[in-house]
Parts: structure tokens; sequence; C-alpha cells
């Protein structure tokens, strides 16, 4: 079991693990191949190279499905193998709506996070998702936010962190990998379902942009996305430099004038940081 994605999520989890000095991990998972994925990589892992870690998995069924109640089962059967633990959550109001469900499905992740004192929340996004998410972004207007928000290490409120180690994977590996050790990847039909945009995209625009535009198009996207990150990531550093001179020593209040001098972006980052710090509104 040494195969070269083996070698490679071991070098980045270790890393991870010991400069954040984490010994428990919440795991959110579903029973597709990423998931899969994630879940033999992390229980070899500690199997070989760190007992003591702890690993809870945790499923927040949408109810989208006819057969949710059988995939449940085969979910806690994979993780009685391993002999972890697996939380499973089930919505009863009932959406369709994949930005509502993802936020739904955020809430009560985070929520069991803190209850339990989870510092840190892995997920099973891969470079594809990535990509997919640029193009979602994209396609409603975003901004550099937007673009690179599918981080492999990111803080949400209350110290609690979010860290993607398949994110330097892509789905092609991935399936590979399942193939390799005959993992039993549960066959979703809402992947297949066109109203959702995800799927369109997927299925659709990506594979039509590959074939006739270029076939290399993900490395290039994925180029863009780490420069248009370093770019956000100056933006905000100037932002909050300009924040703490502009803001009012005793009032809630900013330095108009000085403000206005500076480039576009820098205001309405400012103003963003103002709002969120003084309303705890994004």
């Amino acid at each position: 079991m040494n195969t070269y994605l083996h070698q490679k999520f071991n070098t980045s989890i270790s890393k991870f693990l010991t400069h954040n000095s984490i010994q428990s991990l919440l795991i959110a998972i579903s029973g597709g191949q990423d998931s899969l994925c994630l879940i033999k990589l992390l229980e070899t892992f500690r199997k070989y190279h760190n007992k003591l870690l702890k690993i809870t998995y945790i499923y927040v069924d949408h109810q989208w499905k006819k057969d949710s109640y059988h995939q449940i089962k085969h979910l806690i059967n994979i993780i009685k193998n391993y002999e972890s633990q697996i939380i499973i959550y089930q919505l009863k109001n009932i959406t369709k709506s994949e930005v509502e469900a993802r936020k739904y499905r955020y809430q009560i992740i985070i929520q069991y996070a803190n209850l339990y004192n989870y510092s840190t929340i892995l997920t099973g996004h891969t470079k594809t998702d990535k990509i997919e998410t640029f193009w979602q972004q994209i396609l409603r207007g975003t901004s550099l936010d937007g673009i690179t928000s599918l981080k492999e290490y990111r803080k949400l409120k209350n110290k609690i962190y979010i860290y993607r180690p398949l994110l330097k994977f892509d789905r092609q590996e991935i399936y590979w990998f399942c193939r390799k050790f005959y993992l039993s990847i549960w066959s979703d039909i809402t992947n297949y379902e066109y109203k959702i945009t995800r799927n369109r995209l997927r299925h659709e625009l990506i594979p039509y942009i590959y074939r006739y535009f270029t076939q290399n198009a993900e490395s290039k996207i994925c180029q863009f996305i780490n420069i248009s990150n370093l770019d956000n990531e100056y933006i905000k550093q100037n932002a909050i430099k300009l924040y703490l001179i502009s803001r009012h020593t005793t009032n809630i209040a900013l330095n108009y004038k000085f403000i206005c001098q500076q480039h576009q972006a820098l205001q309405i980052k400012t103003l963003q940081i103002f709002f969120f710090t003084t309303l705890t509104y994004a």
C-alpha cells in the first residue's frame, strides 16, 4: 500500500498535523469516490504512521435519493471495518438547491466540531472540484475572492480550520486509486441531474472546452487560480493596513478623505473589512 498517492498524501498530512499540533480530525464524507479515497488514505496513514490520531467521520444526508437509507448503511459498514466512529445527520427540510444544501451541511458540521472541540474539518475536495468551482463562480460574476475560494487550508469562525488534503489530486488519479484497491463506490444518481448547475458544468461545458479548445485547460486554469490567489492576498494585506491606518481611535468610523485617495480595489476591500469587523457580516 505504498502508491505515489499514498506518498503524496502522507507527506502533506504529516506536515499539516505536525505544524498545527493536531491529534483529532473531523472528516466530512459522502459515498463517492473522493470520500472513499480520503477514508482509505487516512486509515492507512493512521495504521502505519500515527496510531494515536483520533478520526471521526460525519455524513449529512439531504434525502435527495430514494436509496439514501441504503447508502447510509453502506457507509456505516465501511467505517466499521476501520473501527472508527461515524456520525449521521438527516435533514428534515429537503431542498434541491445546491447552495442551500451546502449551507445547511456546513452549518451542521461546524456546529458538531464546536460542540465536541474539533479544531480541524477535512473534506474530500479535489483539483477537479477546484476547477468546477472556478467555472461556477465565473458564471455568477464573482470577484478574486470567489475564484480562489476553494483553498487547501482555510480558517473559519471560532478557530475552526478546513483542510482539503486531496486538492492536488485530480479525479482520474482518485478513480485509479479506487479501482486499484476495489473501493466500493456508491453510485449517486443525483450526479446526473442536469437541474444541478455543477452537473451540467461537469458533463457538458468542461468536456466541451477540453475537446474543442485545449486539452490542458485544467493545468492552465489552476495556474490562473494560483496567480489570482497571490494577487488577492496582496490586495487583502494592503487593505488591512489601510483599514488599521484609517479607522477612528474611538468611534466606529473611517477616514473618508484618506480612503478616497487610494485605488478603488483597496477602497472596496477596506469597506468589506470594516463591515465584517464592525457588524460581523461578510
